[in-house]
């Protein structure tokens, strides 16, 4: 009985309902792509793996910039005539960088490719201004839908992704001993979300189409100019720090090692894709209006505590099997990838915590904070991987993976400060699940140290 009161509780909950629909969509998803990683590792090399590493990672770090940023104030205008207008600055300015990497490709691709160390990335650089401008589109017409309630929307979205992604993936692979299944797949993954949420907004929301006036976008720039001030330069200075050690480690390593890491992080980012996004979303969606009624910081903390409840022990019990689990499922020279993902199981735990909660530094207007934050974590990651290439170029992974950690643990502690969130009122709720967690990631750590020195 208790039971069925408590379902009911949480189905009347317009929170839990909304992150439902988004983790179900997400979910699919990711189990698409998932249940054909150990096809896609026997059709392509560790090596064709490392181009994509490096193409994924100038995805991520102009893409975050490409939109300015504005997509982050679809939520905040009180009236929809704003919120079109903000929409259509962000596609705007996604249309203008990818336009502007254009013609940076054109005349320096060449350049580029034996900058990054992979030579032939050269013949697959023309499709990176592609994906910037659907990543762009996605991203802001992702935050519309939020605003509009239409999460079953951003849900469909992302099964349209994953079968589009993985369709071109296999098909290519099966005929293509290259990589360019691999990085198209991805830009198809992109492309499609974009496309299906942009028709669907067109049906339900042209007659906001109408409100659309140049004037208006300016003024929104002014009044919202935090955003590309502060914001942009937040989301570039934390992709950067994520994505800049990955080309590091793809340059100097000695052989394959980007590879395994991202086969490494394609798996560990999944929780954070699969519950993180969802709740990032739905909490910036929700939080203007929570943080107005002054009860921002008890929905910080039970937003922290449901992240701790659903996804911790599952993600450790991952990690720690990965090292067993890894040659087996996708092929004997996977197996670094599994030591890889274990070492990266205290980053993602923290990542999962501290990244939705984050955007409450955008509604608190704390983007400063945010800024620095994202700066700080750039110098130290990069830095760390850098300097690490002189003295411990085998070991360039493991420092990277550490020093994942030791930012988000900060920025976790900085959001709850800023939110009013006390860090012991949260550890004294899930220290018995805590126990747990660190219990199995040092039984992984003590067996993969088995079997390297013994």
């Amino acid at each position: 009985m208790r039971f069925w009161k408590k379902l009911e509780r949480y189905k009347a909950n317009d929170f839990v309902r909304a992150v439902s629909v988004l983790v179900g969509g997400t979910a699919v998803a990711q189990i698409i792509m998932l249940c054909l990683l150990p096809l896609l590792t026997r059709l392509y090399t560790p090596e064709d793996f490392s181009v994509l590493s490096v193409y994924l990672a100038l995805l991520s770090v102009i893409s975050v910039a490409a939109t300015l940023r504005f997509e982050l104030a679809i939520p905040i205008p009180e009236d929809d005539v704003d919120a079109i207008n903000v929409l259509f600055l962000a596609v705007a300015s996604s249309a203008l960088s990818a336009t502007l990497i254009a013609l940076v490709i054109y005349f320096f691709s060449v350049h580029l490719s034996l900058l990054f160390g992979r030579p032939n990335l050269q013949y697959y650089l023309w499709v990176l201004p592609v994906g910037i401008f659907f990543s762009g589109c996605y991203s802001a017409l992702q935050f519309w839908a939020g605003r509009k309630k239409r999460f079953s929307d951003i849900a469909k979205t992302k099964v349209q992704q994953a079968f589009g992604a993985a369709s071109v993936q296999i098909l290519i692979g099966f005929f293509s001993s290259s990589p360019l299944g691999l990085i198209l797949g991805q830009t198809i993954n992109n492309g499609a979300g974009a496309v299906g949420l942009a028709n669907k907004s067109y049906l339900v929301d042209k007659s906001a189409l109408s409100s659309l006036r140049l004037h208006r976008m300016k003024e929104l720039f002014k009044k919202y100019d935090r955003f590309p001030k502060y914001s942009m330069l937040e989301g570039l200075a934390n992709n950067a720090a994520i994505q800049v050690p990955v080309i590091i480690i793809a340059s100097l390593a000695v052989g394959p090692e980007a590879g395994y890491l991202l086969l490494a992080m394609q798996l560990m980012q999944a929780p954070i894709g699969l519950v993180g996004g969802a709740v990032s979303q739905v909490y910036l969606s929700k939080a203007p209006e929570i943080q107005r009624a002054g009860q921002l910081s008890n929905f910080t903390l039970d937003t922290l505590l449901g992240l701790v409840k659903v996804g911790i022990i599952p993600l450790v019990v991952a990690g720690a099997m990965a090292p067993f689990a890894f040659p087996i499922i996708f092929g004997e020279q996977w197996h670094r990838a599994g030591v890889i993902v274990l070492y990266m199981v205290p980053w993602i735990a923290v990542q999962l915590l501290a990244s939705p909660i984050s955007m409450a530094l955008h509604v608190t207007n704390n983007q400063p904070i945010a800024m620095c934050l994202q700066f700080c974590g750039l110098l130290l990651r990069v830095g760390a991987v850098a300097i690490s290439a002189w003295w411990f170029p085998s070991r360039l992974t493991e420092v990277y993976a550490v020093t994942g950690f030791v930012f988000y643990t900060v920025y976790l502690i900085v959001v709850m400060k800023v939110t009013q969130v006390r860090i012991w009122d949260l550890l004294c709720r899930v220290k018995y699940i805590v126990s747990v967690a660190v219990t199995l990631f040092l039984l992984g750590v003590v067996y993969v140290a088995r079997e390297r020195f013994f």
